[in-house]
């Protein structure tokens, strides 16, 4: 199975520059210790070049190092800020969410879950509709079908979930209508 998150970097950009037209100067936080780091920075300098906007990447290891980093923003004068994939970012939710609504900067995320947790606009796979898939693949290998027989499944349902409030707050109009899914954040 795979999630395909790590590779929607291209994508959260482009969709973030929609909600944040404005904005010229776009970065990427990653955690140079994960093994896609290389693959994400590299496919949102491509995605952010052929938009037209200046890239800028930068890393964090650490809870200092995220602080570090958004307390950089304004020198480097980073417009919005799309966050990669990994677990280590997962669990630290809070701090991200806190320290974009303290420097009031738009940030993307990859899951749900950020945005429903105060952050302004997530995009990425269902992970229910994943574990929903995984279920399947358990069940057909439990009653006989050999694993290295069955093939690899993408999702195919993807989620964009915009925080309302939170856009409001950081003076963006959010989309009037609702994404395909029919939700929207609170």
């Amino acid at each position: 199975m795979s999630l395909l998150a790590s590779s929607l970097d291209g994508k959260k950009l482009d969709l973030l520059r929609e909600l944040v037209p404005k904005a010229s100067v776009f970065a990427t936080l990653l955690n140079p210790n994960y093994p896609d780091a290389k693959i994400q920075g590299d496919q949102f300098q491509a995605a952010a070049t052929q938009l037209g906007v200046r890239p800028i990447i930068l890393s964090a290891t650490t809870d200092a190092d995220i602080e570090g980093t958004f307390a950089a923003l304004e020198r480097q004068h980073v417009d919005a800020i799309v966050l990669a994939n990994d677990p280590f970012f997962g669990a630290k939710r809070g701090l991200l969410i806190g320290l974009a609504k303290r420097y009031s900067v738009p940030m993307m995320y990859w899951q749900r879950e950020f945005a429903t947790s105060g952050g302004l606009i997530s995009y990425g796979p269902s992970f229910a509709d994943g574990y929903r898939q995984a279920g399947v693949y358990v069940g057909r290998v439990l009653k006989g079908e050999k694993p290295a027989d069955l093939p690899v499944v993408q999702p195919t349902k993807f989620e964009m979930v915009v925080n309302l409030k939170t856009a409001k707050a950081l003076g963006i109009t959010a989309p009037a209508t609702p994404t395909r899914n029919g939700r929207r954040g609170d």
